[in-house]
């Protein structure tokens, strides 16, 4: 039997990237998964893919910075699939730049998708992460917390990403003093440079730079960290991977 077999699996941000790879991994080991993002389109094309590969997926289009959609998205996969095992919170965006030209619009849009959103998720989950936990087929429930190394270091031209990361990571780890006798696990994952469409919304200007940085690294690809979120929400009852730090091995910083 695959080690999730009976579970249901929820991932924001699942409409590419890291969010897509880790629907894949976890509906591969046996997950029902729901994918939740703004794209439609996307989401039933992987939907449809994980379907026809014998999974179960439900397509779910919400925007998590709006609290009464979260709730909603977290209600409705409980509906589809009738309970909850596995909270993955990707979605995230990356808008770096230099404090003094940035627009605070771009500071306001991380505090919110990559904070407030995951914090969102997680309250509407909990009960229902509580009760798996209690419940075969694993008794233990997880929540992966995707943050990045800026959640371990502060750079210049970084600032409202730092405290968004170091936010993450602060929450991360109070829950799990709060909730590991409970049986629900929480692990954060930290990596460095990954070849997504993270760079695609850093403004003209300072995306360049970042780019052709990028170029020096060999960066990591979208399955390497959904390969990490699989090991992680496989392992027996009795074990927690609280923090996983993974970086290229040409990555310095």
């Amino acid at each position: 039997m695959s080690a999730l077999e009976g579970t249901v699996a929820l991932i924001t941000g699942a409409s590419s990237g890291i969010g897509a790879a880790t629907a894949r991994a976890l509906a591969d080991e046996g997950a029902a998964v729901a994918l939740i993002a703004r794209r439609i389109d996307r989401l039933h094309t992987l939907a449809s893919e994980i379907t026809a590969a014998g999974g179960r997926a439900a397509a779910i289009v919400a925007d998590i910075t709006d609290r009464a959609q979260a709730e909603a998205a977290v209600a409705r996969t409980v509906g589809e699939f009738g309970r909850l095992d596995i909270l993955v919170n990707n979605a995230g965006v990356m808008l770096v730049g230099p404090i003094e030209q940035a627009p605070i619009d771009e500071w306001d849009r991380m505090i919110d998708l990559n904070l407030t959103a995951a914090l969102s998720m997680t309250k509407a989950a909990l009960p229902h992460l509580l009760a798996s936990a209690a419940d075969d087929p694993r008794r233990v429930a997880d929540i992966v917390n995707l943050s990045s190394t800026a959640g371990r270091q502060v750079k210049r031209g970084s600032a409202v990403y730092n405290l968004t990361k170091h936010g993450l990571g602060a929450f991360s780890e109070s829950f799990r003093q709060e909730f590991s006798a409970r049986y629900v696990r929480m692990a954060l994952v930290e990596p460095g440079a990954v070849d997504t469409e993270l760079r695609d919304h850093i403004r003209d200007g300072v995306r360049e730079g970042n780019i052709d940085r990028m170029r020096t690294l060999d960066p990591l690809q979208a399955d390497d960290i959904a390969e990490a979120v699989r090991y992680i929400v496989t392992r027996p009852r009795r074990q927690t991977i609280n923090e996983l730090l993974i970086r290229p091995t040409l990555q310095n910083d």
